[in-house]
């Protein structure tokens, strides 16, 4: 579990590791539009945000072309296509990190793949038509994520007789289709998909049963930077989430989750040091 193999790049999953969101599209719920304009991406911001990232101590930048924010509609393949690949090509040829590519599509995946992205990480788990065999070819570790519903209808009253078993249930139905595809085991990681058809509760109740997850022998991802559930408990507007996404990340950490997604990178990285200090400490090493 502890070295992902990701293209060329190796992975060290023995520490917890930071992945920073790279949204190229105009509409995402926290930064949309941001490093795009009525003109289209505006690349060099892009590369800029990207080395910012990498310089406080991202070691994954994550890129989408397609916001899953609630009630987002999807948008067409070219589009994604045309907003995606430039950024990996460019990120790969001027940065070393890893990249990973937010997307459900399967032309995007592999030329995605091709250009050198190293990692495919799907809010649909690869359940679009054409994406599970297409993530197979690349041979790139994938990331499955739960969702209930999709990104247009997921908080419409989302309802779990129990979340943990069923979200853990649909993850391991996926796994076992990556497996039926030829993707291995050893190079999935599970993501329960904090704010992805979830009520504040049980977004709470999964948080407090991380290891529920890391149980089944899989690298888990943790992403709740800026999102509802952190409005609905603190009464605050997504530009003013950030002690309570950090609050959610020192959690993360002490229940062992190797990747966390974010916005914020540097203090989620600074985050990310003390609490593994202070765990180090308590356990004498």
């Amino acid at each position: 579990m502890y070295n992902l193999q990701c293209g060329h790049k190796l992975l060290d999953l023995s520490e917890t590791q930071v992945m920073g969101i790279l949204n190229v599209t105009p509409d995402s719920f926290s930064d949309g539009g941001n490093l795009c304009s009525a003109g289209g991406l505006l690349i060099d911001k892009v590369i800029m945000r990207a080395s910012q990232m990498v310089s406080d101590g991202a070691s994954i930048l994550d890129v989408g072309g397609e916001s899953t924010r609630p009630g987002a509609a999807p948008v067409s393949v070219q589009e994604e296509m045309d907003r995606v690949l430039p950024v990996v090509e460019k990120l790969n040829a001027e940065i070393d990190v890893v990249l990973s590519v937010d997307t459900s599509t399967p032309e995007v995946i592999r030329e995605s793949a091709r250009l050198g992205a190293g990692i495919i990480n799907d809010v649909r788990a690869l359940g679009r038509e054409g994406a599970l065999e297409a993530a197979a070819e690349t041979s790139l570790p994938v990331c499955l994520m739960h969702m209930q519903g999709s990104p247009a209808t997921m908080q419409d009253q989302p309802e779990y007789n129990d979340v943990l078993e069923e979200v853990s249930d649909f993850l391991l139905q996926r796994v076992a289709a990556c497996e039926g595809a030829g993707i291995d085991r050893n190079k999935i990681i599970l993501d329960p998909g904090i704010g992805f058809g979830k009520t504040v509760e049980h977004n709470l109740r999964i948080m407090n049963n991380i290891a529920h997850f890391r149980a089944k022998g899989m690298p888990v991802l943790i992403g709740t930077s800026r999102k509802s559930m952190l409005g609905a408990v603190l009464n605050r507007e997504v530009d003013q989430r950030l002690a309570g996404s950090l609050a959610t990340v020192a959690f993360a950490v002490v229940q062992g989750a190797e990747i966390i997604r974010v916005h914020d990178v540097a203090e989620t990285v600074d985050v990310v040091k003390m609490t593994r200090a202070m765990m180090a400490e308590s356990a004498g090493v």
